[in-house]
């Protein structure tokens, strides 16, 4: 069976290396390309706003080691390029601003990433 994501390419932006390693894994399962994986906001924003590299969709991870991915999530945002977030918070803890984002909870499963990603794709893009 072909997933819908087959093809696509993914930045992950997570800073704990055995969760990013297990999110390569899974999104590799699904057929996806994984861009680079960024451990934290500057590296994540230096990946969202180069035009240059070709992303997708993206899985961000909303704390990374004490600062919010919102910077991410907004660069993303300007480019049209959809996202979701994962986290061990519950979903009420993102910000209203990003309410429409699909969140993955922590941990996650195969089938849950695949749902989420094929529903941050399907949405129409945020103004």
């Amino acid at each position: 069976m072909t997933s819908p994501l087959s093809g696509l390419r993914v930045l992950i932006v997570e800073d704990e290396a055995l969760v990013a390693m297990m999110a390569e894994d899974m999104l590799s399962d699904l057929g996806c390309v994984v861009v680079d994986v960024a451990g934290t906001v500057s590296q994540g924003l230096a990946i969202a706003g180069d035009d240059s590299r070709q992303v997708d969709t993206a899985v961000l991870d909303v704390n990374l080691g004490g600062e919010t991915v919102y910077p991410v999530a907004e660069a993303l945002k300007a480019r049209g390029v959809p996202f979701i977030f994962a986290t061990g918070y519950a979903p009420s803890s993102i910000s209203r601003s990003f309410a429409h984002v699909p969140v993955l909870a922590k941990p996650y499963r195969l089938d849950a990433l695949e749902e989420r990603l094929v529903s941050a794709i399907a949405l129409p893009p945020a103004t």
